[in-house]
């Protein structure tokens, strides 16, 4: 929202409604309600969503603007996403130099820091995506560690001390072996239970092959984990049917299921299909790829999980950041009343394939 207000309006206020127009956007949508409260929220912008103009705050304008040294940007985007949010700031003071505790620990932390019980687990796993995203939580020596702002700070500054800093996806990162054995496949009877289904989209590949380790290694290692507080149990169509063929029963599942999450990496175009099937009913989608693997435009635009596979080096310490950003885009386009946006919806606002009830 503020790079979007920046973009517009080059440092200066823009309307709302000429915003949101010209991005595509209903002013009534809850999703972009949402978007407007929390930019404000984190202090990147002035204004609700029912202001008549928006804003960017100084600190907001140091974030997304051109020119800024990647000093000052640093700077501003730790002050804005962890030391202006107060359970933020005492978590990362009380872990800084150290390694990412596991999640337990720090749902504990936030209990204690006076989080309700229902929120824990939440504001962990956005502390987490915080921190990763601002670049104070990085992997060091084998392990996630938190770094000092001053140390963040003089790395950027030795790279380069005019570029801009590159700003990472809020997706995701990367991957690595996993010695678990294949998921044993899902019972037909399980399996009817779509609102206790996740559905698993991804190239599988035959045995041995590197889209089949792949997508062995991404389920059991970051998608399985990321589920299990949501109570949802993962398919995947090699568990319903021969490996590479679309048959009737995956696409009831790619339809009814309560969550989709689509792995994108090797460009597989039978996963695209049934992505487009997926954005034609409007339901709750989570994208996640490998790093090595651009995107295309249209389907790049949506927030997606990106996961680095260079080497088990830099995949391993990283999971536990991974599965809480999976988990966060889980939680997000689960929640009730969460508007289901995709190219479809943005752009052909009036297509709804509406299913027949069960």
């Amino acid at each position: 929202m503020a790079t979007a207000v920046y973009k517009m309006g080059a440092g200066q206020p823009v309307r709302r409604i000429t915003l949101l127009d010209e991005l595509g956007k209903s002013p009534t949508s809850g999703l972009v309600r949402q978007q407007i409260t929390n930019s404000s929220k984190y202090g990147l912008t002035v204004g609700s969503y029912r202001a008549e103009m928006l804003n960017l705050t100084e600190g907001g304008l140091k974030v997304v603007a051109d020119g800024v040294s990647a000093r000052d940007r640093t700077r501003a985007m730790f002050n804005l996403a962890i030391a202006h949010v107060d359970v933020f700031k005492q978590m990362y003071e009380t872990y800084i130099d150290t390694r990412l505790p596991v999640q337990a620990v720090l749902v504990d932390k936030a209990r204690e820091l006076g989080i309700p019980e229902q929120d824990a687990v939440a504001c962990v796993e956005t502390f987490t995506v915080n921190a990763k995203y601002v670049g104070v939580l990085r992997s060091i020596s084998g392990a996630e560690r938190f770094i000092t702002l001053d140390t963040l700070v003089e790395d950027y500054v030795k790279q380069d001390s005019s570029a801009k800093q590159e700003t990472p996806r809020v997706s995701g990162t990367t991957s690595t072996p996993d010695t678990r054995t294949p998921a044993a496949p899902v019972s037909q009877a399980a399996g009817n239970d779509f609102d206790n289904v996740c559905f698993y989209i991804t190239p599988i590949g035959s045995d041995d092959s590197d889209a089949r380790r792949h997508a062995d290694l991404f389920m059991g290692s970051l998608v399985e984990p990321a589920l299990e507080e949501f109570g949802l149990t993962v398919v995947r169509a090699d568990q319903i049917g021969e490996a590479g063929m679309i048959t009737r029963q995956i696409i009831e599942y790619i339809l009814h299921s309560k969550l989709v999450i689509a792995d994108l990496s090797f460009h597989n175009p039978n996963v695209f299909y049934e992505l487009a099937l997926r954005h034609a009913v409007r339901k709750p989608i989570v994208q996640i790829t490998r790093q090595a693997d651009r995107l295309p435009f249209d389907i790049g635009q949506v927030r997606t999980v990106v996961i680095d596979t260079t080497d088990i080096y830099t995949l391993v310490p990283q999971l536990a950041s991974y599965n809480a950003q999976i988990a966060s885009q889980i939680r997000a386009t689960l929640e009730e009343g969460t508007e289901v946006e995709n190219p479809l919806s943005v752009f052909a606002p009036t297509f709804w394939a509406h299913l027949p009830s069960n």
